[in-house]
């Protein structure tokens, strides 16, 4: 690159006016891990039940397949979206390649993030704080993946409905009628623990 680009101008760009420095200089990707690093592993971490080491190894996987895909970036979409799609896909791929051997894994959450959940289904009213994480937790571990991801992407990762469209690849009706469907499941799942 003909132009040296300080560290702090590059801070200041979007992830999308990063795209083409990226491609001139490997060396500014560093600026994209550094943004997603924390963001991603707990991502990872809360599709999963995997260890640190397993999360790192995960992410790492992650970072090398965005860089080689950097190029097929598409403009139409925000860069996070397509960096959460590439995540959830290397989780997916990952458990289908466990498929023979799998884990059994929780959703861990703290107190902030479960209020955030909690809050759309009126369950800090029914359970007292202490007690909801365990509920909502075990809930969502007894979901159906698709349901589980969805509720993580909207409640947790806190991304709206067209980002969760082009992370999870549906139209975006299918994601409001996904996301409603996924309230119902986490509700009857949570009912029914109450009940034993």
């Amino acid at each position: 690159m003909a132009e040296v680009i300080n560290q702090n101008s590059l801070n200041e760009l979007s992830d999308e006016q990063l795209i083409p420095l990226i491609i001139q200089d490997r060396n500014v990707f560093v600026v994209i891990m550094a943004r997603y690093k924390i963001k991603l592993f707990n991502y990872i971490q809360r599709l999963t039940n995997i260890g640190d080491d397993d999360a790192e190894d995960l992410l790492q996987d992650v970072f090398l397949k965005v860089y080689l895909n950097i190029n097929s970036f598409n403009q139409q979409m925000k860069f996070s979206s397509w960096i959460y799609a590439i995540t959830r896909n290397q989780v997916i791929s990952r458990y289908r390649r466990l498929a023979s051997r799998p884990e059994g894994h929780a959703v861990v959450l703290d107190e902030q993030l479960v209020g955030r959940l909690a809050a759309g289904f009126n369950l800090v009213d029914q359970q007292d704080r202490k007690n909801i994480a365990s509920v909502v937790s075990d809930g969502l571990y007894r979901l159906k993946s698709k349901y589980r991801d969805i509720l993580i992407l909207k409640y947790v990762e806190e991304k709206n409905y067209q980002e969760i469209s082009d992370i999870i690849r549906k139209p975006l009706g299918t994601v409001g009628s996904m996301l409603n469907r996924a309230k119902l499941e986490l509700k009857k799942v949570i009912d029914r623990k109450q009940i034993l």
